[in-house]
This record gives C-alpha cells, sequence and structure tokens, in this order.
C-alpha cells in the first residue's frame, strides 16, 4: 500500500514537472511571436577604442606638464579661462584644469562635469553620426540631398558638399534676417530654414561644388537628414548613436523649449551676460553641450578601426578647399591645416554669443587637446600651438593665434 502511494506521488510529481516546461515552453514560444513584429534596432553605434595604448610614464608626463602649465598660465593669466581644459595622450590625461564659473548669478562652479556649448566644435559630432550612417549603408556619401529631403530645392548639392561646404548655399543667419523671409520675433527651426529655402526663391551663393565657404546652413539640413535616415529626432539619434555607447554622460543636444533656463548661459568677456535670440534652436552647427572629458572619449572612439571602413576615412581627412593655394583646408566636417613639408593639422574651432572653443586631435602623435569657455576670448584657439610640444608642426608657443 506504502508503495502505491510513493509511486502515486512520484507520478503527480513527474506531471506537474511536465506541466511547468510546457507552460515555459508555450510563454517562450509566445514571446518570440510577439517580437517577430518588433523593428530591431539597426542604428549604427560608435564604439570605445578597445586597443590597449601604451601607458606613459610618470617621467614624461611630467615633463609635459610643466609645458602645458607654463602655457595655460601665459594663455589665460590670472586663471580667466572660465571654463575647462584638457591635453591627454593615449586617452591619458595629462593635465586639465577647470576654472570659474558656469553661471555668474548663482556662482555655479565650473568643473569637470559642467556641460558648455561647444559652439561649432558641435559639427564634428554631427559630422560624426552622418558619417556612420554612410559608413552602415544608410545613405551614400554622394547621394542628392533632395532624394532624402524631397522639398530641397538645390539639386546638384549632396551629402558631401554639405560635410565640406562645397554646397554653395547661403547662412540661415543672412537670409533670415530680412523681414520679408522671416519674422525674427518667432524662433526659427531647423525646419523652418528648408521650408524657407524651398519657397522663398532664395538661390545659391556660388555654384554647387566651385568653391569652399563655411555655412552653418549644411550643417543644420544634415541634421535633418540624421532625422530623415532614423525616424528620430536629432538629440535622439545623437543619443542613440554617439553618446550613449560612449559613456558621454555629460553630453547632450540643447531642446530649446525644455532646457534653455537650465544650461550655462555665454558671456561676453566682461561677464555681461548675452542672451538667447531667434536662431537659438537650430541644432546640427551648434548646440551640442559636453565636457572636455566627453569630447576626450569621443577622440578616441574617432581613432579606433571601428569608427569607419578606411576608404570612407581617407575621405574625411582629405581637404576639399584647393581651388586657392594657402595652407588652411576643410574635410569632411573637420578643418585642417597643411604645410608643404606634408604635416598636417587638424581641428576644429567654434564661436557662439559669448562661448569659444577649440578641439584639436593630433592623429599621429595620439593626443587630444581640448579648450571650451563661456566667457568670450579667442585664447581657446591658442592651443593648437601646443602640437609643437608632441610632434613636428611649426608653430611658435609665444605668438598669439589670430584665426577663429
Amino acid at each position: 500500500m506504502k508503495f502505491i502511494k510513493k509511486a502515486n506521488i512520484l507520478q503527480l510529481m513527474l506531471l506537474i514537472v511536465v506541466f511547468i516546461s510546457c507552460k515555459k515552453e508555450t510563454l517562450s514560444k509566445q514571446i518570440s511571436e510577439i517580437n517577430i513584429g518588433v523593428p530591431k534596432d539597426t542604428l549604427p553605434k560608435m564604439q570605445p577604442l578597445n586597443k590597449e595604448e601604451a601607458k606613459l610614464t610618470v617621467e614624461y608626463i611630467n615633463s609635459k606638464r610643466r609645458s602645458i602649465e607654463a602655457f595655460y598660465k601665459k594663455n589665460w593669466p590670472n586663471n580667466s579661462l572660465n571654463g575647462g581644459f584638457l591635453v591627454a595622450k593615449n586617452g591619458q590625461i595629462i593635465y586639465e584644469k577647470y576654472e570659474g564659473f558656469s553661471n555668474f548669478r548663482n556662482k555655479t562652479v565650473m568643473t569637470a562635469d559642467t556641460p558648455l556649448h561647444l559652439a561649432s566644435v558641435s559639427k564634428v559630432i554631427t559630422a560624426t553620426a552622418v558619417l556612420k550612417l554612410i559608413n552602415a549603408g544608410k545613405i551614400n556619401l554622394d547621394q542628392k540631398v533632395n532624394t532624402i529631403l524631397k522639398k530641397f530645392p538645390y539639386p546638384e548639392v549632396t551629402i558631401r558638399t554639405l560635410l565640406n561646404h562645397r554646397s554653395g548655399m547661403r547662412s540661415y543667419s543672412y537670409f533670415t534676417d530680412k523681414k520679408e523671409i522671416w519674422d525674427r520675433h518667432k524662433i526659427l527651426t531647423n525646419q523652418d530654414i528648408l521650408t524657407l529655402l524651398a519657397t522663398k526663391g532664395i538661390t545659391l551663393e556660388y555654384k554647387t561644388n566651385t568653391r569652399f565657404a563655411y555655412c552653418n546652413t549644411n550643417f543644420a539640413i544634415l541634421a535633418l537628414i540624421i532625422e530623415k535616415t532614423t525616424g528620430l529626432k536629432y538629440k535622439e539619434a545623437m543619443k542613440r548613436i554617439v553618446f550613449e555607447p560612449l559613456g558621454m554622460k555629460n553630453t547632450f543636444v540643447m531642446d530649446y523649449d525644455k532646457d534653455r533656463k537650465n544650461v550655462a548661459p555665454s558671456y561676453k568677456g566682461n561677464r555681461v551676460e548675452i542672451g538667447m535670440d531667434y536662431l537659438d534652436a537650430i541644432y546640427g552647427d551648434k548646440n551640442i553641450y559636453s565636457t572636455p572629458r566627453d569630447l576626450l572619449k569621443l577622440d578616441r572612439a574617432r581613432s579606433a578601426s571601428t569608427f569607419l571602413e578606411p576608404e570612407l576615412l581617407n575621405q574625411v581627412y582629405k581637404g576639399y578647399s584647393n581651388e586657392h593655394k594657402g595652407r588652411k583646408n576643410y574635410g569632411l566636417g573637420i578643418r585642417m591645416v597643411q604645410w608643404e613639408t606634408g604635416q598636417t593639422l587638424y581641428y576644429h574651432n567654434g564661436w557662439w554669443h559669448g562661448s569659444t572653443t577649440s578641439y584639436v586631435p593630433l592623429r599621429k602623435e595620439n593626443v587630444t587637446i581640448i579648450a571650451l569657455s563661456n566667457k568670450f576670448s579667442k585664447s581657446p584657439y591658442n592651443i593648437r600651438k601646443l602640437s609643437a610640444l608632441f610632434g613636428d608642426y611649426p608653430f611658435n608657443l609665444e605668438k598669439e593665434e589670430k584665426e577663429e
């Protein structure tokens, strides 16, 4: 009798196990069926540099730090930067400094985590996202813009000519300054720019791809291309393609409606605050806020073999403004100085209201130099001279830079 009871119990336990197993299988199948209809995330994403870079010796760091500190004190006497400054090699910070206030009214102290307006250094990051989309086959470098943005009125303009400023378009800050074109009491958006180009008879300033002319409109249109290609707002697309994958936790695109009262203001050289105007909602050419440390993460990721296919990468760092002989040139979202010796310096500067910024990646030497300030001064542009400490760059550390 006891044996029969034990057998029944065993059978019951077996049935329970089989029942639970079947339920799990059914549930798993149902989840799989549900997921079939969920689109996969096909966005290309930046990847951090995964190779181990050579460690710097204490002697090396100390020798460079002394020279950099002497430069810092000369360039920003009495700690007058009011921003952040960083120099790194192989991703290792050699020297960094944060001085002043992000907000003079509130006396908010500037720190390593304080996001500042990058101004036109934002173009480097917009270009990074566009290049990742090209690399993934979502769009083509020489694709006509009007095949993506149907209302775009200039048939010969391509993504390449937006990236290298050879589109021939006029600056939106100039044509919207005319009352018959735009009411400056209204905030201008990227979509408004496209609509105005399509409906107000705004002609090209010159024929496409016949000359270089730096123009913010190019990158405002590139931001719309990012949105159209990804199906996401620019702010979200940049977050998912660039910021989140690289751990850029203090970097974001300013949302004019939500963020303008909370971001660090910009100031004139005498600390008078510069208010925002009708152009401050435009993104792509500007409006990314970040820190030197976050930009260092971006720079190292742009040096990784996973950034772009070699053929595309070579086109990024090629000069396209060769109609006039000279050292200054522009690639795809990056400025450059080319000397007859064959040496090339890559960089990008920015200036918007009181924010002045500079990003200098020494690609051959694995050095990153960054200066961000929200108080107007041309001193951040001098940081390219520090390249002479790391390689054969013909700069004089005693002479002041005059170019923006």
